[in-house]
């Protein structure tokens, strides 16, 4: 079986929110964020329904569903679309045999996330965990008290690309340490 992991994602746009947001930003969000991966499964999605199976997970964010506007204005609408597309191209193939889910962590404690809190922290002239406790915050906290570690999205991840998880397909799974406050 194929299994295509479709984890591309970042942002360059500044902090701030929609009015120092230029078309170039918006731009470059939807292309690293929608546009990269929908080409990705255009180029495997028809080997995958020559054989009538295949598992796809798109890698989106907490903030798809739940925007920080100040900071990631254009990447949240970017992966709100990942979320969508990839339920709408759930619904195409997976009649077909292959599966198709989102997964969309919030905080990953990554060098990536690391350099993008030191730089809210530099902006604000603020320490990094003063910046890391704002964050958290903007997102109404995390219950579990720490970011998520990348293992933790990939055990996730393993298991829906598993034959256990062969009855799933088209939903979104939100690894976020109990922030999101919606079911």
């Amino acid at each position: 079986m194929d299994i295509l992991i479709n984890n591309m994602g970042g942002s360059s746009s500044p902090s701030g929110g929609f009015s120092v947001l230029t078309d170039e930003h918006w731009e470059n969000d939807l292309h690293l964020n929608l546009l990269a991966p929908v080409r990705i499964d255009r180029a495997i999605l028809p080997t995958m329904l020559e054989k009538k199976s295949g598992v796809i997970i798109h890698i989106s964010s907490l903030t798809g569903v739940l925007p920080m506007w100040e900071s990631l204005g254009a990447y949240a609408v970017a992966k709100a679309a990942l979320i969508n597309y990839s339920k709408s191209l759930s619904k195409e193939v997976t009649p077909k045999g292959i599966r198709v889910m989102t997964v969309s962590p919030g905080m990953v404690k990554t060098e990536t996330m690391d350099g993008y809190l030191q730089s809210l922290a530099d902006g604000a002239g603020i320490t990094i965990e003063e910046s890391t406790q704002n964050v958290m915050n903007s997102l109404g906290g995390i219950p579990l008290g720490r970011m998520a570690s990348p293992e933790d999205v990939a055990e996730i991840v393993g298991f829906l690309v598993s034959p256990r998880a062969s009855y799933l397909s088209g939903a979104n799974y939100i690894i976020d340490g109990g922030s999101n406050p919606t079911v």
